[in-house]
């Protein structure tokens, strides 16, 4: 799904503050001059291979071509600076009838709304071109509140709308619940309206993309906005403001409480639903909940952790904060199988004012990020194994404001591997940094071969005539930054991001920067900030320019960001508020969203761009690249995590539609193992430029024990260990061994009852003798974890994580929401699109 917010605000700080707005929403609100759009790019796109007799004489010739020797590199980015709209628009080709072609499929609608309301708007399905828009006024008198709201339904892709507010009742509609979209694009709407003035609230339900709703009414008061079960989508659940947990089977039609004093609750695996739950009724009691999950749909439930201050699921994990019953200090435990077995974090010894953010987890592996002792805002990033329990270190002073809580930790989705972030060097400048191998080693973002820093800085600092790629931390600072780095999984290799060249500080008013090969080069695009999308899988590419004054012009792309072209879209400028297209970056139609006439005329114009690509793209428009290639006379060229994948690209030069159906194709080929493809070990790390792992200082003459599955470990290695996925075969093989000392080291806070609430009293009395066991041994266990794990000291833990709804921000004593979390921003590890911080 798509979606975006506008937040009022003078500035850029406040852009995400509201990030209580879903995925596939769209949400303006109406109470200030200065409004902006946030914007995410939700895609997917199958890979398959294709033949593997095709001659491969084709992807080492493109490898040249693409990213070849330095020399023709140099030439061919020169060629390319000369021919860039954005910043020499004389020497770029137009196209032809591109004006009239646009202005005949340019489409505008106008919504009037009174001054104090909000707009929000959700696209239904994939490729259906139903699009809905919610207008709400209301106004809080005493302790109740009034309102207005009006639905409007369009089939066209936003290109004309319908009032359909009779569909509801003329009911208000709740802007905090929205529109809810069901996930599986089948074409389910949820719309909760407030009907308390004759008592209740009702829920209009559509199956039809919004054709029709029937209205039921709840048996209860919702706190939370629907969420629908990511695997059954007749499936929902949410809470109340009594905290009783409600599901229904049947789309919402009838409704029954499963559970009640539930503080946080998140769908899990194969119909499994987590939630807190704390008997004395009071969410307040950090610390002091209980972990639970139900398999079947509330018939029984299983306690998986007790001493419970939060929790966050990530790809395969389970992170639980649990309280070590010293004070407010808790340790951080994570389960690969739903909760059955749990470690301890093992990480290098830190102290009590530190803190760990869990920046980003997938199937595979985790990325922590560990706080340096005082206020320096610096730490270091430590990736785990593929057990999620053993760290060793990654990258060191990364930029982690303890402020702000921001980090510039970004995924890069449109290449394997790809992250990137921000460090503070020694003479304290920040700098990007980037790694393609899932942080096994990272470098420089390199300059644009187009690009030039200011005289003063050439001469006097050259070190730092370097690209900074701007993201979280520079929203935080005040920067002119309306979006964040933005790539899709469809878009093979693309990124747009703003970023400056020279003193990443002093820059206040980035550009906008394109690279096609997943970030190993960069070329500089638009001058100045912009908002941008990415169409047609990568083929089409818009822009819009961020200002305070008014706009009436689109700038689009169809070579991957070298020469753009423009297009006046209207002959009465507007204020410009954002700009939003159909999930899945597949979409041709782009609508762009202001106002007029101080909020009382809210103007939405879509432009239809299919019509510029004058054909449908043909094999051969398509040519291989192969991806992560940087030196193509290596035998070992584009070997990332075990592998080689040769793509079917666009030619930048083919001016031509890839189409809805079009899906990224792609050859693999497995490669010989090498120390690229390993981390270093547990104790272990690279120093900078070099890719041979040493021991740390901190290490030296200490055994390499660590906790798991209850029992301490000795590691044997000779520095290396595989990364979480990689698929090598053969070559280096380094030494590592595992030996189980049989010294219990478990956590004395963790073990639960791990009973079902239909458990036969025989399983109770052996839980009980089972728990008394453990009691007994809890000195020990706890003396073993000090001893040789933390070194003597527990440990204060913060730690972010990803998660699918923020509505928990609602529920006194629980953890506090990033407010400055966005769609194309930071992580992405799965599907769940909203940061919490667990405090």
């Amino acid at each position: 799904m798509r979606g975006g917010h506008v937040e009022p605000s003078a500035g850029t700080e406040n852009h995400f503050a509201e990030s209580k707005v879903p995925k596939g929403i769209l949400l303006v609100n109406m109470t200030s001059v200065s409004c902006m759009l946030v914007l995410a790019l939700c895609s997917s796109a199958l890979c398959t291979k294709f033949h593997e007799g095709d001659n491969l004489s084709g992807p080492r010739r493109l490898q040249r071509e693409f990213v070849g020797d330095e020399e023709r590199r140099s030439s061919e980015k020169s060629q390319l600076s000369e021919r860039s709209a954005g910043l020499n628009e004389q020497t770029c080709a137009a196209l032809p009838g591109v004006e009239s072609v646009l202005h005949n499929n340019t489409h505008s609608f106008t919504f009037k709304v009174r001054t104090m309301g909000s707009l929000s708007l959700a696209w239904v399905g994939d490729g259906s071109g139903v699009l809905l828009v919610l207008t709400t006024f209301q106004v809080p008198w005493v302790m109740m509140r009034f309102g207005q709201s009006n639905l409007y339904r369009s089939e066209d892709y936003g290109k004309t709308f319908k009032d359909v507010t009779h569909l509801i009742n003329h009911t208000f509609i709740q802007s905090e619940f929205g529109i809810v979209i069901s996930p599986d694009h089948s074409g389910k709407v949820m719309l909760t309206g407030d009907v308390s003035e004759i008592g209740g609230f009702k829920l209009f339900r559509s199956q039809d993309f919004g054709l029709t709703f029937d209205a039921t009414d709840l048996p209860f008061e919702p706190l939370i906005q629907i969420m629908y079960n990511p695997r059954d989508c007749n499936v929902l659940l949410t809470l109340s403001i009594t905290l009783d947990l409600w599901l229904s089977e049947d789309v919402g039609a009838t409704w029954r409480k499963i559970h009640d004093s539930v503080c946080l609750v998140r769908w899990g695996k194969k119909n499994s639903i987590y939630f807190t739950t704390n008997y004395n009724g009071s969410c307040s009691d950090k610390g002091m909940l209980e972990l639970r999950k139900t398999v079947d749909y509330g018939l029984s439930f299983q306690t998986i952790a007790t001493r419970v201050y939060s929790f966050v699921l990530g790809g395969r994990f389970v992170f639980a904060s649990i309280m070590t019953g010293t004070g407010t200090e808790r340790m951080i435990h994570v389960s690969a199988d739903g909760g059955e077995v749990w470690n301890m974090a093992q990480l290098p010894k830190v102290n009590h004012e530190q803190f760990y953010s869990i920046l980003a987890a997938n199937q595979d592996m985790i990325f922590m990020h560990v706080d340096n002792p005082g206020d320096s805002g610096v730490g270091t990033i430590y990736v785990s194994d593929d057990r999620g329990a053993v760290f060793s270190k990654s990258l060191e002073r990364h930029l982690y404001t303890t402020t702000g809580s921001d980090t510039d930790f970004t995924a890069i989705t449109s290449l394997r591997g790809v992250y990137m972030t921000s460090v503070l060097t020694e003479d304290d400048v920040m700098e990007t940094v980037i790694t393609f191998d899932q942080g096994a080693k990272w470098r420089s973002v390199r300059r644009p071969d187009n690009s030039q820093c200011d005289t003063e800085t050439s001469t006097n600092r050259p070190n730092r005539c370097r690209l900074h790629i701007h993201a979280s931390y520079s929203t935080t600072m005040k920067m002119n930054v309306p979006m964040l780095p933005l790539s899709q999984p469809s878009a093979v290799g693309l990124i747009l991001a703003h970023g400056s060249v020279g003193d990443a500080e002093s820059a206040l008013s980035p550009d906008v920067y394109v690279s096609d090969d997943g970030g190993y080069s960069w070329l500089w695009a638009l001058r100045g900030p912009h908002h941008y999308a990415i169409l047609d899988s990568g083929g089409l590419l818009v822009a819009v320019e961020h200002t305070n004054s008014p706009v009436n012009q689109i700038k689009f792309s169809t070579d991957e960001g070298q020469c753009w072209h423009t297009y006046n879209f209207t002959s009465d400028p507007l204020h410009f508020s954002g700009m939003d297209s159909e999930p899945g970056s597949r979409s041709m139609n782009v609508s762009l969203w202001g106002y007029r006439d101080n909020f009382s005329k809210w103007v939405v114009i879509t432009i239809d761009l299919r019509k510029i690509l004058t054909r449908n793209c043909t094999e051969g428009d398509y040519v291989p690249w192969l991806a992560h290639s940087t030196d193509p006379r290596g035998s070992v060229d584009g070997c990332v995590l075990g592998y080689k994948e040769t793509f079917l690209r666009l030619r930048k030069e083919s001016v031509c539609w890839n189409g809805r159906e079009y899906s990224t194709t792609k050859k693999l080929s497995r490669c010989t193992c090498t120390m690229d493809d390993y981390h270093c070990d547990f104790g272990y790390h690279r120093p900078e430029n070099s890719s041979e792992c040493v021991e740390q200082e901190e290490m030296k003459g200490h055994p390499l024990e660590f906790c798991l599955n209850g029992t301490t470990e000795q590691l044997h290695t000779s520095g290396y260990r595989k990364i979480p996925g990689d698929q090598c075969e053969g070559g280096f093989q380094p030494e590592r061994k595992e030996t189980d000392l049989r010294r219990m080291c478990t956590s004395n806070v963790l073990y639960p009852n791990s009973l079902t609430e239909n458990s036969s009293p025989n399983t109770a009395v052996i839980v009980m003798v089972v728990i008394a066991m453990l009691l007994t041994s809890a000195v020990a266990g706890v003396w073993l974890v000090k001893k040789y794990v933390c070194g003597g000291r527990f440990l204060v833990h913060r730690y972010s994580v990803m998660r699918d709804h923020v509505e928990a921000a609602k529920i006194e004593g629980v953890d506090d929401i990033d407010p400055h979390y966005m769609e194309t921003a930071k992580t992405q590890y799965n599907e769940d699109s909203d940061q919490d911080l667990l405090e």
